[in-house]
């Protein structure tokens, strides 16, 4: 079994057994309703709101998961996809900071140089991410999703 067909895989397994949750949440939600009481009913209510708030969670994650695999699949096409695979690592796996650094410092000045294409900012994102600036790598990622999808329109 590839490493894809795995992490697709535990997705998927991961996806069902939230849907079996949200469903037996729902159950709960309305048993609380039929109680009949205004404490009950609150409740109820509150409690039907959580699933439904899961599955927007859920569904808004597997969808940016979604365009940023093509984002990295286009990247790949195109032969720009960050080769991280000399670096140096850590026992952990993690790219070395120095190098992640200086990886970084060069994606950066791509960037500079093209701040509004979807690769350089795609590539800027990954940079972030091996960095290990998480946050700032969701940003840029969004930003290259925006700029590809404007691309294509």
């Amino acid at each position: 079994m590839s490493k894809n067909t795995r992490v697709v895989t535990v997705i998927a397994v991961l996806v069902v057994v939230l849907g079996v949750y949200f469903v037996l949440l729902g159950g709960r939600g309305i048993e609380l309703i039929r109680l009949g009481t205004p404490v009950g009913i609150g409740l109820g209510i509150g409690v039907l709101l959580l699933p439904l708030i899961g599955l927007w969670i859920v569904g808004a994650t597997l969808m940016a998961g979604f365009r940023h695999q093509h984002l990295a699949q286009r990247a790949r096409d195109e032969g720009r996809e960050l080769d991280v695979d000399d670096l140096p690592r850590m026992p952990s796996g993690r790219i070395q900071r120095d190098a992640a650094d200086e990886l970084f410092a060069r994606v950066k000045a791509e960037y500079e140089a093209a701040p509004d294409s979807w690769l350089t900012n795609y590539r800027l994102a990954r940079a972030y991410d091996y960095a290990g600036d998480r946050s700032r790598a969701r940003d840029i990622m969004r930003r290259a999703v925006e700029l590809e999808r404007a691309e294509g329109a």
